[in-house]
């Protein structure tokens, strides 16, 4: 799968999301709300950016974004400012581990590379099995054993996306603006 190039868009993307939830509205004024389809994929994320650059650099992208109209294939692309790395503590007991981290910011099905600076546990990526509070959540590991330690988790926010159209403008010379809709897309 490609990646995107390492061009940074300019200040001011927008992001949207639209989790995908089904509403029912029952008689009595309440209401029913249950997601619709797998769990990790129920908010994809929809960035529109903005690329101030030469026109070399506009070039690059916009051959980049054509090339994956001809293959009609994804690419990876990790938003400015959406990783993140914090530490804190874990207790594994069994196979659930438990992580403490004041104001963690993760959410169930996000995806974290988790590094054990103390203790035995093994090193890896995992998805947030539960949030207990703003405080504590709770991966699964591999394999049952008893530990506790140190740790450090990062958030990459990478995913795969798709960009369905753009533009250009070349406002004088030698450089370029090109606008962008990245669509996040959940692929095997």
């Amino acid at each position: 799968m490609a990646t995107f190039p390492s061009i940074t868009p300019t200040y001011g993307m927008r992001k949207t999301s639209s989790p995908k939830i089904r509403t029912t509205q029952l008689g009595d004024g309440y209401e029913f709300r249950a997601l619709y389809g797998l769990p990790l994929s129920q908010d994809p994320k929809v960035y529109d950016l903005t690329f101030n650059v030469s026109e070399t650099e506009s070039d690059v992208i916009e051959g980049f974004l054509r090339s994956r109209v001809n293959d009609q294939a994804s690419f990876t692309f990790t938003p400015p400012a959406e990783v993140f790395t914090t530490t804190g503590t874990y207790s594994q007991i069994t196979t659930t581990v438990t992580i403490t981290i004041t104001q963690h910011g993760v959410a169930i099905g996000d995806v974290l590379t988790i590094d054990y600076t103390s203790g035995s546990a093994t090193d890896g990526d995992f998805v947030v099995a539960s949030v207990t509070n703003d405080d504590v959540f709770t991966v699964t590991a591999a394999a049952s054993a008893t530990n506790s330690g140190n740790v450090s988790i990062t958030l990459s926010g990478a995913g795969k996306y798709v960009c369905d159209s753009w533009t250009k403008t070349i406002p004088y010379n030698n450089r370029a603006i090109i606008n962008t809709t990245f669509r996040e897309v959940f692929e095997p």
